[in-house]
């Protein structure tokens, strides 16, 4: 019960006076937690922070005991302290992974996509749009992915304009017709059809966040998606 592998830290509590518990995505093995000792000291605390790259190894037992990690330092996110959209921005990510993700189940073409993000929010102003399109390659890794490819209608591949709430599927502005009301908007950014706007940022959000909502319901139980991502989206709408 002995591995290494690279990952960004999601979630961090401490654990008795000296150690924390720090739950980390990582590329081959997923959403991980382990016990670091010393943790809690101010050295340590200075790198396990939410968005740190670290390389961790991990020792246990037996595979079913919760095991403690080493972790090394590879990155440090804390230029965004600074940075309080590009802050809330990386704080709703690690929130809604800690609750999407399956403990120790790999995804590493989602832990690509996320290290590439959190890289361009700290360098690109334009990163919400990118956000955007993270929940929705998120809803694809979970198995609740939007068919967004023709109309459920019509069949057309043209004039997609909303969603449905029930199946996920795209529907045409044209085979909405009366029932274009219950629909949901469907952005042109996440067609791959131009940047978004804070009116198409609004519409996606709303979008991802209803099948995020309904994908995961068994695990939130009632409970509401991270409070994270809904700072995150009163400061969007705030600044825009």
């Amino acid at each position: 019960m002995d591995w290494q592998d690279e990952g960004c830290i999601i979630a961090v509590r401490a654990h008795g006076e000296t150690a924390a518990i720090i739950e980390v995505f990582t590329a081959a093995h997923g959403r991980h937690a382990g016990v670091v000792r010393g943790g809690a000291s101010r050295r340590m605390t200075a790198v396990l922070q939410p968005g740190s790259q670290v390389m961790v190894h991990w020792q246990a037992r037996l595979s079913e005991h919760i095991g403690t990690f080493v972790a090394e330092p590879l990155r440090s996110r804390a230029g965004l302290m600074a940075d309080r959209l590009g802050l809330a921005g990386l704080n709703a990510i690690c929130a809604i992974l800690h609750v999407a993700l399956p403990e120790r189940d790999a995804h590493p073409a989602l832990w690509q996509r996320t290290m590439s993000l959190l890289d361009v929010i700290e360098t690109q102003p334009d990163w919400p749009a990118q956000y955007l399109r993270w929940e929705a390659a998120l809803l694809d890794d979970l198995g609740f992915g939007l068919d967004l490819g023709r109309c459920a209608v019509t069949g057309s591949r043209e004039g997609l304009a909303y969603v449905s709430p029930k199946t996920g599927r795209a529907v045409s502005a044209a085979g909405a017709g009366d029932w274009a009301s219950r629909l949901l908007p469907l952005p042109a950014a996440l067609l791959g059809q131009g940047p978004a706007d804070a009116h198409d940022l609004n519409d996606g959000l709303a979008l991802t966040g209803h099948f995020l909502a309904k994908g995961l319901e068994p695990l939130l139980q009632g409970n509401s998606l991270p409070a994270a991502r809904t700072r995150l989206i009163a400061m969007l709408e705030a600044c825009a």
